[in-house]
């Protein structure tokens, strides 16, 4: 029987190009959390299901990989519900996990703890374009901090990091949930409607004003307060609207992050954001890239999540890059492109050249052109090697003769 080569149904290979190209951008982001002093750390990507469906992770809790228990704690014959088959699955998201390790390790951790996690996650959707069951994030998180500086401190240290992967013309859409709660509680919703409220608003820029309406009047929701919504909602853009809901805390954050942005990107109220999980209790944002669909980062407070953990409620707040998104969109980019590093293949033939001297030749090359230098045995269609060679990225080489006489090192050109 034929074996299915595939990769599972949602899950991705990755070959040189793109796998190189993952690497390079998690590094620049690293380095860049790094250098505003968020450090990082690691969790295991099982946690306890209590832990998973804790009531955290909004929509995202309907898409747990379950693992199933083994050996002598799975009794099939005693088996009355799914508790009963797992007690662990795999991470949705890195703020869950978060949480539990400063839960567990409190007493060892000064405040305010800065932090980056770089990892898989996993969620058991549909596969679709850009949509994976596997998926890396990129995290920084400050917990500990009440202040709203802390928010500023994400914002510009993220948008600093798209900016050393050669992002330009971003915006950072910057909303509260206070500010939601607020607007509905005057439009006449009650507190127990509002976050369903919430979510169609979100749907705004797909279905626009009278989708928002329909949707909103199909779900039976009071006129007035329906009337009311939509005659703000067309106002969102307005100075006076901003005037009338926009709080303090928002305000210095916009006018702290556009004075370091210094016109390379934008910051702005947004009042439709909502984001999707419901842990979020204060500020939250997201960032859009112009040209390109949806956002690319997301963000925001969540001040109630550790005491759920802990019983005491303790300040945190985060914002995760959308690693593949960024990185679909910089393959995008260079789809064509021929990279800028100098690669070069020392040719020799093993049964003329002694490998000392071959690979001591290398390393020379190393040091004085200071680019990526690969040993290659010499194949009998030289002309067909140098095409391959060409193809995997490499932009010189050099051939040894029999006597070991220098060699100039060439250029490597497209020749069909």
């Amino acid at each position: 029987m034929k074996v299915n080569t595939n990769p599972v149904r949602g899950m991705k290979d990755f070959l040189p190009d793109e796998a190189e190209l993952r690497e390079k951008v998690k590094r620049i982001i690293i380095d860049t959390y790094t250098s505003f002093g968020y450090r990082k750390i690691e969790t295991p990507a099982l946690e306890h299901l209590e832990l998973l469906t804790g009531g955290d992770g909004g929509e995202n809790e309907k898409l747990i990989f379950k693992v199933l228990k083994r050996g002598e704690k799975l009794d099939l014959a005693s088996v009355k519900d799914e508790k009963d088959l797992s007690e662990e699955g795999l991470r949705f998201d890195l703020t869950v996990p978060l949480t539990r390790i400063y839960a567990n390790n409190q007493g060892n951790i000064p405040l305010p703890f800065k932090v980056i996690q770089t990892d898989y996650v996993f969620r058991a959707e549909r596969p679709q374009k850009g949509r994976y069951r596997q998926f890396m994030q990129c995290d920084i998180d400050t917990i500990g901090e009440k202040d709203y500086t802390a928010e500023i401190d994400l914002l510009i240290a993220s948008s600093q990091a798209l900016l050393n992967l050669g992002f330009k013309d971003f915006t950072i859409h910057i909303n509260d949930r206070k500010i939601l709660h607020m607007m509905a509680g005057k439009w006449g919703f009650g507190e127990k409607d509002h976050d369903n409220v919430f979510i169609t608003l979100d749907k705004l820029d797909k279905i626009g004003v009278n989708g928002v309406s329909e949707e909103l009047k199909s779900k039976d929701f009071n006129s007035g307060a329906i009337s009311a919504m939509i005659n703000d909602v067309t106002q969102f853009e307005a100075a006076e609207f901003n005037h009338l809901y926009l709080n303090e805390e928002v305000k210095k954050v916009i006018e702290a992050v556009s004075l370091v942005a210094d016109g390379r990107y934008r910051i702005k109220f947004a009042p439709t954001l909502v984001r999707g999980m419901g842990y979020y209790t204060g500020m939250i944002y997201e960032i859009k890239i112009d040209g390109y669909p949806g956002s690319v980062s997301g963000g925001g407070r969540y001040d109630k999540m550790i005491g759920k953990r802990l019983g005491t409620d303790v300040a945190a707040c985060g914002f995760s890059i959308g690693f593949e998104r960024i990185v679909d969109i910089m393959m995008e980019k260079r789809s064509g492109e021929k990279s800028g590093e100098k690669k070069i293949a020392i040719i020799f033939d093993p049964e003329v050249h002694d490998a000392k001297k071959v690979y001591s030749e290398a390393e020379s090359q190393k040091i004085i052109n200071k680019c990526i230098v690969s040993v290659a045995r010499k194949e009998k269609k030289f002309g067909r090697q140098l095409k391959k060679l060409y193809d995997q990225g490499f932009t010189h080489y050099g051939e040894f003769s029999d006597n070991f006489s220098p060699f100039t090192i060439k250029e490597l050109k497209n020749e069909e």
